[in-house]
């Protein structure tokens, strides 16, 4: 007689034939907890990375604030000379003085006035966009060192107060020239280029140091905006924190 047969090898859901379908089963099972922590990693990246990344309007928020702690900025001051005469003829006699006024101008922004609407960000094009106040003139503050007068006034000053009249009018021509002059456009250019270069550097900077790729531009309220240009398109940055509350 031939060899037994045993239960094992003669059953047909034996162990032997059971092996194969395990390893698949765990082979499975292996690539499901695979995929469930690489989904797990990643939900926990993008978790991290929404927390850690830098927050342009954050960052914007916190120059903002920095700037108006300031007060007011000063980024551009112009001397000028003001030269003028004032004449007076009185009991048939005529004189008059020549005054030379040297001043010095400051250009500034009230930058207490910047509020979140005057500034804006834009996610799609990663500008941001700052409105200041127009610039103010602070002076003149006359040189008093360097003031020339020019003319005695003669017999008319003696006899009378045309001398002291001649003076105070001067004073005050000169003053008013001193300011014409600052308001001139070349002066008010250079002021706006010099208050611009220094506000964007102060957005600009923070932005860049957490690895922001961003352009900051900058315009005045009383600038006209060029037709090839738009402006306050993007959201400001009161708007923007008014949707995160």
């Amino acid at each position: 007689m031939g060899a037994p047969v045993t239960p094992a090898e003669s059953a047909p859901g034996g162990a032997g034939r059971r092996g194969p379908g395990c390893l698949i089963q765990f082979a499975v099972a292996l690539l499901l907890l695979a995929l469930a922590g690489v989904a797990g990693l990643w939900g926990v990246q993008r978790y991290l990375s929404s927390k850690l990344a830098p927050d342009p309007v954050t960052i914007a928020s916190a120059s903002l604030e920095g700037l108006r702690e300031q007060n007011r900025l000063s980024a551009f001051a112009a001397r000028f000379v003001a030269v003028v005469t004032s004449c007076r003829t009185q009991l048939g006699l005529s004189t008059e003085k020549t005054l030379i006024m040297p001043g010095l101008v400051r250009y500034e922004v009230d930058l207490a006035k910047l509020t979140q609407r005057d500034v804006s960000w834009d996610p799609a094009t990663k500008v941001l966009s700052v409105r200041l106040p127009p610039v103010e003139i602070d002076g003149p503050q006359v040189d008093l060192n360097a003031v020339r007068e020019y003319g005695t006034g003669g017999v008319l000053a003696r006899l009378t107060d045309a001398g002291q009249a001649l003076d105070t009018a001067n004073r005050r021509a000169g003053q008013a020239e001193l300011i014409r002059q600052a308001r001139d456009a070349m002066p008010m250019r250079l002021a706006r280029d010099a208050t611009r270069r220094a506000v964007e550097r102060s957005f600009a900077m923070p932005l860049r140091a957490t690895g922001l790729d961003a352009t900051v531009r900058v315009r005045f309220a009383d600038e006209p905006v060029p037709s090839n240009e738009r402006w306050d398109v993007s959201r400001s940055l009161d708007q923007v924190t008014q949707n995160r509350r």
